[in-house]
This record gives structure tokens, C-alpha cells and sequence, in this order.
């Protein structure tokens, strides 16, 4: 039986990066990933080191949640190497976004959403993100066959319990379980 997928954004979910700077949250550990990090394009590529903030307890909530988790996120594979160690995540796959990575689309749909559906092909899938709005959603049901979930978080506060109980209830919710 095939569980559904989950993607799983860093910053914005994992990372709260619209915290209060001086203010790490509760819980969270602070990683600093050198500015070599990442391809040039990418807003990883700083010449201060980036602050990412890290619930180690994410890690075991995420595993436990039913899904089958791939990275959907510029951090793409690095998020294996510094993201994952942090959160005691194995690696894992990721949704490689190519040319597509930060190119802005006319129909105003986030670059993410296109290559998503087609990753998922048809498997049930959550997103989680801070990016989604209502036209990705219609975008993902005119061309996505299986059930999607696209979960807005707040990247001031992060994934919370509530996020992952909404996330439980999709996983083991009758469009879901058994699909793919």
C-alpha cells in the first residue's frame, strides 16, 4: 500500500523565518549554513551565513504523520545535508526544480505547483508551504487526478500541532489511503 506524499518546504514550515529575528522560538535550534551553500541563483547564495531555525521534534512529528516525505524546496538535495541531520530525518527524495526554480509564471501560479503535480503523478499528496494561494489550488485541481492538499503555514510561527493533526487527518482520509 502506497502512502501519500508529503512535500515539505524549509523556509516558511520548517524554518520560521518571519519570526522576530532577535527572538528564536521556543523549541528551536539555530543552524547557520555558510554562504557557499546552494547554487548562485538561489537566495541561499549570501555572503553572511543564513540563520535557519530548526525544531529538532519536527522530525519525529513529520515521520509519524503516514506520509511518504520529499523535499519541496529551494534547498532541493542539500536539504538532506543540512536541513535532515537537524530534524533526524533519513534522506530524502526531492523534487528537482530545474529551470524552473524562482521563474515567475503569467497565469500568477507559484513556480513549485507545476512541477509538484507532475512529481506526484497522480499520487495523493499534501503540500506544505507559505507560498500557496488559491490559484495554485485550482491549478492543482484541473491537473492533478488524485487528492490534493495544499496546507498554508505562517512563516512567522511555523508548523504547529494543529498543522500536523490537519496533516494526520489528510493522510488517513478515505482519497488517500491505499491510492498511488
Amino acid at each position: 500500500m502506497n502512502r501519500p506524499l508529503l512535500f515539505l518546504d524549509v523556509d516558511g514550515p520548517l524554518n520560521p523565518y518571519a519570526a522576530k529575528p532577535e527572538r528564536r522560538p521556543v523549541g528551536y535550534t539555530t543552524l547557520r549554513v555558510p554562504h557557499t551553500h546552494g547554487q548562485n541563483r538561489s537566495p541561499l547564495s549570501r555572503r553572511r551565513p543564513l540563520r535557519v531555525w530548526l525544531n529538532p521534534d519536527h522530525g519525529r512529528s513529520l515521520l509519524g504523520l503516514g506520509f511518504e516525505l520529499c523535499w519541496a524546496t529551494t534547498w532541493m538535495g542539500d536539504a538532506n545535508r543540512w536541513i535532515a541531520p537537524v530534524l533526524d530525518l533519513p534522506e530524502l527524495p526531492f523534487v528537482d526544480f530545474g529551470d524552473t526554480l524562482f521563474q515567475e509564471r503569467p497565469d500568477g501560479v507559484h513556480w513549485k505547483t507545476g512541477p509538484l503535480v507532475d512529481y506526484a503523478n497522480g499520487r495523493p499528496f499534501a503540500w506544505v508551504d507559505d507560498e500557496q494561494s488559491d490559484l495554485d489550488q485550482t491549478y492543482v485541481t484541473a491537473h492533478h487526478p488524485g487528492v490534493g492538499l495544499l496546507h498554508h503555514v505562517n512563516p512567522r510561527i511555523g508548523l504547529r500541532e494543529d498543522d500536523f493533526r490537519t496533516l494526520a487527518d489528510f493522510a488517513r482520509s478515505p482519497g488517500t489511503v491505499g491510492r498511488g
